[in-house]
């Protein structure tokens, strides 16, 4: 399923346009004829179980690996061109740091090479909460600080774009909500927009507006993330003290209905919540639960993913 094309969408408007990107090994091909308009803004997750080509992908975009064929554009440039990758921050699988300095002075070293102000610092080290500890050494940080550290390295100089490459593998349930609420807030507090790669369905559900999938190196979804998969009839999810009950009541109220996992689905549209609420009183049902239905974002992801 392909992005539409609307004001917001347009290659003009996007930070990462590719045409027809496709990248071989050997006779191997791990990404194939791609096409990817990713909008200025937002977070856009990047999907694809391990072996889908999304780190070659994203290496592909920062110009680390060249392209056997097709054309792409990163904030308008060519991959790995200077001038776009002085706008773009990037974490790839885990952060390099050296253990035996501070957090601070890793940062420290950043800025001097590429002569930012020492404000620069301070902004990053705020923006992921690493403050109390910039002056401890490395060696000491868990999982999760060294990854909130590698993300203040990629915020260094106020990058337009900002590339995470799985950043929550590995980390703790605390470290994941963490890496979440951050990742979160980037777009607010700084304006970079978020191309962000994971296999953890649930984790890019919570944080992503946009999504792309990948699998066997070909695109199979770009898109907004409720528009995810085949758009299906709208349902209602009903729960009740008796299922029978309220399937032969809403039935002779000419709904079509199923049960799935002890509730009822009604196929209707939420603007006929109260009418099946009604129907339900008044055939004696007792009902403990009304709400909009959607499949889950696991179950939509894996249906992609079927045949070749």
């Amino acid at each position: 399923m392909s992005l539409p094309t609307t004001p917001e969408t347009e290659e003009g408007a996007c930070v990462i346009s590719t045409q027809g990107l496709t990248h071989r090994y050997g006779q191997r091909v791990v990404v194939e004829n791609l096409r990817l308009l990713v909008r200025a803004g937002a977070i856009t997750g990047f999907l694809g179980p391990n072996g889908a080509g999304k780190t070659t992908t994203i290496s592909l975009l920062l110009g680390l690996l060249k392209a056997s064929a097709g054309s792409t554009e990163v904030l308008g440039l060519p991959p790995g061109d200077p001038k776009a990758l002085a706008q773009i921050g990037a974490l790839v699988e885990s952060p390099a740091l050296y253990d035996h300095l501070t957090g601070l002075e890793n940062l420290e070293i950043t800025r001097l090479l590429r002569d930012l102000p020492r404000a620069e610092t301070d902004r990053v080290l705020g923006l992921v909460q690493l403050v109390q500890d910039a002056r401890r050494p490395v060696r000491e940080y868990s999982l999760g600080m060294r990854q909130r550290l590698g993300v203040a390295l990629a915020l260094m100089g106020q990058p337009r774009l900002l590339i995470l490459d799985e950043p929550t593998n590995g980390l703790d349930p605390a470290g994941i909500q963490d890496m979440r609420e951050l990742i979160r807030r980037l777009p607010l507090e700084t304006g970079a927009s978020v191309f962000l790669s994971s296999h953890l369905l649930a984790e890019v559900e919570q944080v992503a507006q946009d999504l792309v999938v990948i699998h066997r190196g070909k695109l199979r979804y770009q898109g907004p993330m409720e528009q995810l998969g085949a758009p299906g009839r709208a349902e209602l999810r009903v729960q009740v003290g008796n299922t029978a009950q309220a399937l032969a009541v809403l039935a002779r109220a000419g709904f079509a209905c199923h049960e799935a996992d002890g509730r009822v689905l009604v196929q209707a549209p939420l603007d006929a919540a109260p009418h099946v609420a009604a129907c339900l009183v008044a055939g004696g049902c007792d009902l403990y639960e009304l709400s909009p239905h959607k499949a889950n974002l696991e179950a939509r992801f894996l249906a992609l993913l079927e045949g070749p």
